[in-house]
């Protein structure tokens, strides 16, 4: 069975990532049509951020690109798999690698939840 739609739901990084610059002060707000995916993000080291893919089933993979609050651009592409947990909210594990610079790894990000 595969996981419910992105479209409209917020994430939040579970933990600073190692090597990039999303934080547990990163939240994205995704959508999606008819297998394409898109999602806009904000919020600690990041000023403002796009991410644009596709999803098949249970795995997304795009491009994103981001400005830093330092004014710095950057850019690379993702791979994600979305996990349904326990309590219904979304998980989406990832495996990163920049284009624009040297480095890659993994993190995850979970649905917030509003009025829970």
């Amino acid at each position: 069975m595969a996981a419910p739609s992105l479209d409209g739901r917020r994430f939040r990084a579970v933990a600073d990532v190692t090597g990039g610059e999303v934080g547990t002060e990163t939240t994205f707000t995704y959508h999606e049509r008819d297998g394409e995916i898109w999602a806009s993000y904000e919020g600690g080291a990041i000023r403002r951020g796009f991410l644009v893919g596709v999803r098949d089933g249970d795995r997304l993979d795009f491009r994103y690109s981001q400005l830093n609050v330092h004014g710095e651009t950057a850019n690379g592409h993702c791979t994600s798999r979305v996990l349904v947990l326990p309590d219904g909210r979304l998980r989406l594990e990832e495996s990163w690698q920049w284009e624009s610079r040297s480095g890659t790894g993994t993190s995850a990000a979970e649905e917030v939840v509003t009025g829970a």
